[in-house]
């Protein structure tokens, strides 16, 4: 695997605070489209810049209509210049109906014909330290051969839990401290069990980051996390040279 128009009326977007110039929050009662329609773009952008779309994926519900979405108004893009990645995984195996990778390929790649060289899977199946340092490794490996320091997206999507958590990093799990580690197991307590998980030293190295985030739902959580209160893994998402959009559907 490691090879400024106006807005339609049911969309809305809010300023940035002062401390976060960078920041776009959206607020759609047309989530589906509006989030699919958000990805396109971004490939698009990039492939033309760099003829190649790096992307990580988000798991849970919030974001498969949107993958399905994408592949219906993306039928054009070149799939085999888009680069899929996982920001997080549960560890069991491919086939699990927990598998974040199974939820992918169901709304995603079968879908859209990706190939499978296009699409680095998170071995949840095998130890999951083992897991998160092969992985590591292996976008270790892609940015070295591109001369690159670390391997940086173009797009990370990732989703918020009503406990603040992101991809799997869970409030007062060691994976939110890490400081050097790219891609770690990380053990959740409230579940008993392991998680692999992108970390922010590779997450804030993203050129755009995207919350896909159902905003009807953990109000008062979303409030505090996009007021920065960092007590939330999510309000420490804060790309060191990149964007942020939250994209929140609204009933």
């Amino acid at each position: 695997m490691w090879e400024g128009p106006e807005r339609p009326d049911h969309r809305r977007t809010e300023a940035a605070p002062t401390f976060f110039m960078k920041r776009e929050v959206v607020r759609t009662r047309n989530f589906v489209h509006d989030a699919a329609e958000f990805i396109l773009q971004q490939a698009r952008a990039a492939l033309a810049e760099r003829d190649q779309f790096r992307i990580a994926l988000s798991g849970g519900n919030t974001p498969r209509p949107v993958y399905s979405e994408l592949v219906r108004i993306g039928r054009d893009l070149p799939w085999d210049h888009v680069f899929f990645t996982f920001g997080d995984e549960r560890c069991v195996s491919p086939d699990d109906e927990q598998s974040n990778f199974r939820m992918a390929r169901e709304s995603l790649f079968v879908l859209a014909a990706v190939p499978e060289k296009s699409i680095a899977r998170m071995r949840g199946e095998i130890d999951p330290q083992l897991a998160a340092q092969e992985y590591q490794d292996g976008l270790d490996l892609l940015a070295a051969q591109r001369g690159e320091l670390i391997y940086r997206h173009d797009l990370i999507l990732l989703g918020m839990g009503d406990d603040g958590h992101t991809a799997s990093l869970f409030p007062g799990t060691a994976a939110v401290e890490e400081k050097s580690r790219k891609v770690m197991a990380n053990f959740v307590p409230k579940f008993d069990s392991w998680r692999l998980t992108f970390t922010f030293p590779l997450v804030n190295q993203a050129r755009h980051i995207c919350f896909l985030v159902n905003a009807n739902k953990n109000v008062a959580v979303l409030d505090k996390v996009l007021a920065g209160d960092e007590q939330f893994p999510a309000a420490r998402v804060a790309p060191a040279n990149g964007d942020l959009t939250w994209i929140l559907g609204e009933s």
